[in-house]
């Protein structure tokens, strides 16, 4: 029993530390590439660091993960955000296509962690521990990438979507920016399972094998 139990206080640690520096990367990707692009915002802000707590949301970062740990009795998914990103659009060379290459940093990095240790997995033998992690990291990354591609204010999605949508249907996007705290809690409570599924899908494709942790 206390095997055990440790066992699963180390996978609990190990799956919070892995979200977390998951997200902080997310983020820094962000704001590196509108650093790239000219806007000099976020590091001003001193937020292209690796440091956690320069970006920790006190509800996303902390409160959030361990209300999903324990409503799911520690086997998670859990999931979390970190604080946005401070960004002046109006500073990027790239006027036109700016925004969008900042949303798509910080999903983009995230699914290019997650296909790099996911290959590791596939492709060399590793330790237990280090498939552990390896898996962990695999999972949380692309976690992060689905989630923050759904077209809901204030995920990358909604950024992603408004930079291709016309004119014509900008009631869509007054909608979503209207409604987007609802949506998104919906997402949350009701929609995370779908999110999760096309992890699935991804970790298989990627590994060759299904999520055995």
């Amino acid at each position: 029993m206390g095997i055990w139990y440790h066992k699963k206080m180390l996978l609990t640690i190990f799956s919070l530390i892995v979200l977390l520096f998951s997200i902080v990367i997310h983020e820094v990707a962000h704001g590196s590439v509108a650093y790239s692009l000219g806007d000099p915002t976020a590091k001003y802000s001193d937020r292209l660091t690796l440091n956690p707590l320069k970006h920790l949301d006190p509800f996303g970062s902390v409160i959030l993960p361990l209300i999903m740990l324990i409503s799911t009795g520690g086997r998670g998914p859990i999931f979390g955000w970190a604080k946005p990103v401070p960004v002046n659009p109006y500073n990027f060379r790239d006027q036109k296509w700016g925004e969008l290459k900042v949303s798509l940093a910080g999903p983009a990095t995230n699914f290019l962690i997650g296909i790099i240790f996911g290959l590791f997995i596939r492709f060399f033998p590793l330790t237990e521990p280090l498939f552990t992690l390896f898996s962990f990291i695999s999972i949380y990354n692309f976690l992060l990438a689905v989630f923050n591609l759904v077209p809901i204010p204030p995920l990358d999605g909604s950024h992603i979507l408004f930079s291709f949508l016309p004119e014509s249907l900008s009631q869509i996007k007054i909608f979503l920016q209207q409604y987007g705290l609802f949506l998104l809690l919906l997402l949350l409570f009701f929609g995370l399972n779908w999110v999760y599924y096309i992890v699935q899908i991804l970790f298989y494709f990627v590994v060759g094998q299904p999520i055995s942790i």
